[in-house]
């Protein structure tokens, strides 16, 4: 018996180990990747930001065309450069034009909407990305705007304890997804905080010379404010100026959000003008926007038939973690 069970193995050993070679030398035709290229190849994607030339923008831009490009995809701009209208009639042109994919960075909630719904209704994928319309297109990519607004304000309040307890709230534009929930966000965490006063809390539309007028008067009025939140990094450039010119940094926490580039986040908190910058992390939002749209591409599913969220995984930049290379990215390294 045992001299049996010997030979039985000694055969099996022997039949892999001739087995083997023959298997390694015979691969797998892998049955997807060809359909997957040509679900992708000479499909066109247009991109309509609401202006193009500053970090957010440009990065998910550069880290769409990394991902893409070498797929055989085709890339379209439509820059609105800040105009409402214009953008409008960039997306009405380019349903006309028939792309597979219209990547949108709605300026409003309101504008867009019906155009993005007639986008999927002529078999066009609309990705909305950060600032999202009325209407749930196939796909948003972006911040969770109500954290992003609960996480700010917890780090003012904070700070504020044993001070004045006197904040302000630089909001961007009043009809933006961005500015109207990262003000209820604001108003979930002040509801717990009856001892924090408001004593402003107004629209600097996403410009920086009007956050530093506004941010200006403010401290004017309350030499003893503890804190600020605010609505977008590219902003509050203007609200830190103002600050600073107070001679008040670093005595007025000043918290605020962005991409997380690095001369607009981690060069910003090192340097003390923001205390907080949450970070949403634009070359992951890149990303997670070129995988979705291979997945839809390739997937054959009707435009407008799927509906998702893919909220970003916050960063929050301090004095503690600015440093650290992985904090914070280069838009320069994302354009190579």
């Amino acid at each position: 018996m045992r001299a049996h069970s010997f030979l039985l193995g000694s055969l099996v050993a022997v039949t892999f180990a001739t087995a083997s070679p023959v298997l390694a030398q015979q691969g797998l035709d892998e049955p997807f990747q060809k359909t997957f290229r040509e679900a992708l190849a000479g499909k066109t994607v247009a991109y309509v930001p609401v202006a193009m030339n500053f970090d957010l923008t440009e990065g998910w831009y550069a880290g769409l065309k990394k991902e893409l490009e070498p797929y055989g995809v085709k890339f379209e701009i439509r820059d609105p450069n800040w105009n409402t209208n214009a953008g409008a009639q960039a997306v009405t042109s380019l349903i006309s034009e028939k792309p597979a994919v219209m990547v949108i960075h709605n300026p409003d909630v309101q504008t867009y909407a019906k155009l993005l719904q007639r986008a999927e209704n002529e078999g066009i994928y609309v990705i909305q990305i950060n600032m999202g319309s009325a209407y749930r297109s196939s796909a948003f990519v972006g911040a969770n705007w109500i954290e992003i607004g609960e996480r700010q304000t917890e780090g003012v309040v904070k700070a504020c304890q044993g001070k004045s307890n006197k904040i302000a709230i630089i909001q961007g534009a009043l009809s933006a997804a961005a500015s109207a929930y990262t003000l209820k966000g604001v108003e979930n965490v002040l509801a717990k905080h009856p001892e924090v006063k408001v004593v402003s809390s107004q629209a600097a539309d996403w410009d920086a010379a009007k956050a530093k007028a506004i941010t200006q008067t403010v401290l004017k009025q309350n030499p003893d404010l503890c804190g600020i939140v605010g609505f977008w990094d590219g902003m509050d450039i203007g609200t830190a100026a103002a600050i600073k010119e107070a001679g008040l940094t670093g005595k007025v926490f000043l918290a605020t959000s962005g991409g997380g580039e690095r001369k607009g986040a981690c060069e910003l908190v090192k340097n003390g003008s923001f205390d907080l910058n949450m970070s949403y992390d634009v070359p992951t939002q890149a990303a997670q926007m070129a995988g979705t749209i291979k997945w839809l591409l390739s997937s054959g599913v009707k435009a407008g038939s799927v509906k998702g969220f893919e909220y970003s995984t916050l960063i929050p930049i301090t004095r503690e973690n600015a440093e650290i290379q992985t904090s914070c990215w280069n838009l320069s390294d994302l354009k190579k």
